[in-house]
């Protein structure tokens, strides 16, 4: 049974050793890319229940900080390291066209 466990364990730390050694791998401006698109995948799905008006502006605040302008950065960084499978992989990962189109009244 101990012998299982530390087996187990062993084979947890491979993998887990294995794809955060790819994560390490990636150019520092798609590293960049993916620690701010991945606050804002969180924020996009942070729904406060019950509904709370104040929760809610902080995180639309959260949304606009982390997300707008990663339509434009995904585009480029795949157009950048297209030849690099390693990064598209990681890339593809996300959702493209996620921001809101800004209305004229904002501008």
């Amino acid at each position: 049974m101990n012998r299982m466990l530390t087996a187990t364990a062993v084979m947890l730390g491979f993998f887990c050793g294995s794809a955060n050694a790819e994560e390490v791998k990636l150019p520092a401006d798609v590293t960049k890319y993916v620690e701010q698109r991945e606050g804002c995948d969180h924020f996009r799905g942070e729904v406060p229940a019950p509904p709370d008006a104040q929760r809610m502006r902080e995180i639309e605040r959260e949304i606009r900080k982390f997300c707008t302008g990663t339509d434009k950065k995904l585009d480029k960084l795949k157009r950048k390291y297209a030849r690099n499978q390693a990064v598209l992989n990681r890339l593809n990962e996300f959702e493209e066209n996620i921001e809101v189109p800004r209305r004229k009244s904002e501008f």
